[in-house]
């Protein structure tokens, strides 16, 4: 790793050492080798210990470093490329590949949720229950996303009464019900968020830690069947879309569902 002084840089040091820092992993290290200790860096570097610490925790909130207790602070493998099909999508499929139904609870939605659902104050305010399904997204036996698949009933009406009233079974019937439905298209939207504790906890995240968040509302029946709100690793995902398509870009300030 090469060295530089940092005095003269106008812009804040650890900024500039990140840079630094950055060309050195593309050249002088391998994926999961370790860097040497935060001592010998900042020695090399010229800066304070405290300096070299923000660079490494912004090379670690960016995907490019990992720290391991007990280990070090290791050069992270390159992002994962996660698919997000723009498509109809095939709920039965999903449940046997990537995605893994979790839990199912009939519970009252967020008012963010209610409103993108098309469902009424009244209802809102009454409580009414709509399937909301968890399930989390597996690549190479690693999660890269946790989801909360809102269901209202009414997408779903004939589901059996008979079948568990939660748990990954109940998500099952809802998502096989779902299947069923004729969908008629999608929009969705991706902002930059923050993890919430039980999106932390399924992810292997601390609380808080910047992640990708991907709302989408699937249509049918000239309304709204189901929102999906799914919450994706920053640190370590890469989103593609499957279809090549307009990007609109919203200026006004909208209070993201979750």
């Amino acid at each position: 790793m090469g060295t530089t002084q940092l005095g003269s840089v106008a812009e804040p040091k650890y900024w500039h050492l990140k840079t630094v820092l950055t060309e050195a992993l593309d050249t002088d290290f391998s994926v999961g080798e370790i860097l040497p200790n935060e001592r010998d860096l900042a020695a090399r570097f010229g800066v304070a210990r405290a300096t070299l610490r923000q660079a490494l925790e912004q090379l670690e909130l960016e995907g490019r470093l990992q720290r391991r207790r007990g280990v070090g602070t290791t050069v992270a493998p390159p992002r994962v490329g996660v698919a997000v099909p723009t498509a109809r999508p095939d709920w039965t499929g999903a449940v046997g590949e990537d995605w893994q139904p979790v839990d199912c609870t009939a519970t009252a939605v967020p008012a963010a949720v209610a409103k993108l659902l098309d469902l009424d104050i009244e209802a809102v305010e009454a409580g009414t229950p709509v399937h909301t399904v968890r399930r989390i997204r597996l690549s190479h036996g690693q999660p890269v996303a946790a989801e909360l698949l809102y269901v209202p009933g009414s997408s779903v009406p004939d589901l059996s009464a008979i079948d568990a009233p939660a748990g990954p079974v109940r998500a099952r019937s809802v998502l096989r019900e779902l299947e069923r439905v004729g969908l008629e298209g999608q929009d969705r939207a991706v902002e930059l968020g923050s993890a919430s504790a039980d999106d932390a906890k399924e992810l292997d995240r601390l609380p808080g830690a910047p992640v990708l968040v991907v709302t989408t509302r699937y249509f049918a029946r000239g309304g709204t069947a189901a929102v999906s709100v799914a919450t994706y690793r920053a640190d370590t995902c890469r989103l593609t879309f499957g279809d090549s398509g307009a990007v609109e870009i919203s200026h006004e300030q909208e209070r993201r569902a979750s």
